[in-house]
């Protein structure tokens, strides 16, 4: 039996899709470590239901509830049948205490999530659609980028962007596939290579002075 197995055994859930697994101001008494699947993190931002995050398989989340002791920040919810380990604080201090790698890989992941969270308030704040879309490609570009022989290569799941974006999937499409004319990026599924991102930088400053003084 493999580790992973094992873990499971002791500790998993197999959960359907469309399940909620903790909503905003709920008391925290488990976090959860994805193992398949994927899981929404939204957040209601005035009166409207705001996804942050689609996680899939290796992150966890919900840890935060049990670190400070206060109701969630944030809701959950599958978005394709998962596996998850689901832990309680006991379990949760344990391994902490008896394993110095899953605390530095916790700070590190809790350190890039705001970095992220940052990265989304500045995307939010700019008015132009296109221009939150290319403003995230370099974000990923620069948290999640993997050096590729034509650029840098990120995961860009289109389906699963609107919700974060606030921008509908067939204008995200249309972005994408007039940059890829443009011979700034180009696609494979779900994986978007930046050919260079000084040029795409340079794209984004020209959408966001159109968008500020239109056709001049």
């Amino acid at each position: 039996m493999s580790a992973e197995e094992a873990l499971f055994q002791r500790f998993g859930k197999d959960i359907p899709k469309g399940t909620v697994l903790f909503r905003e101001g709920d008391p925290g008494k488990e976090m959860y470590v994805l193992q398949s699947g994927k899981v929404a993190i939204s957040k209601k931002v005035r009166d409207v239901e705001k996804v942050l995050a689609i996680l899939g398989p290796g992150e966890f989340f919900g840890e935060m509830a049990i670190i400070s002791n206060k109701p969630r920040n944030a809701s959950a919810t599958v978005e394709e049948e998962a596996r998850v380990l689901v832990i309680d604080p006991r379990t949760f201090e344990a391994m902490i205490r008896g394993n110095s790698e899953i605390a530095v890989r916790m700070i590190k992941k809790l350190a890039e999530r705001l970095s992220d969270a940052d990265a989304q308030i500045e995307n939010l704040l700019l008015s132009d659609p296109n221009s939150r879309i290319v403003h995230h490609m370099l974000q990923l570009c620069q948290s999640r980028g993997r050096q590729g022989e034509e650029g840098i290569e990120v995961d860009f799941p289109v389906r699963d962007l609107p919700r974060e974006l606030a921008v509908g999937e067939p204008a995200i499409r249309f972005m994408v596939s007039r940059l890829e004319r443009a011979g700034l990026v180009e696609t494979s599924g779900d994986r978007l290579t930046v050919r260079d991102t000084a040029r795409l930088f340079d794209f984004l400053r020209y959408l966001e002075m159109k968008w500020k003084f239109g056709e001049l």
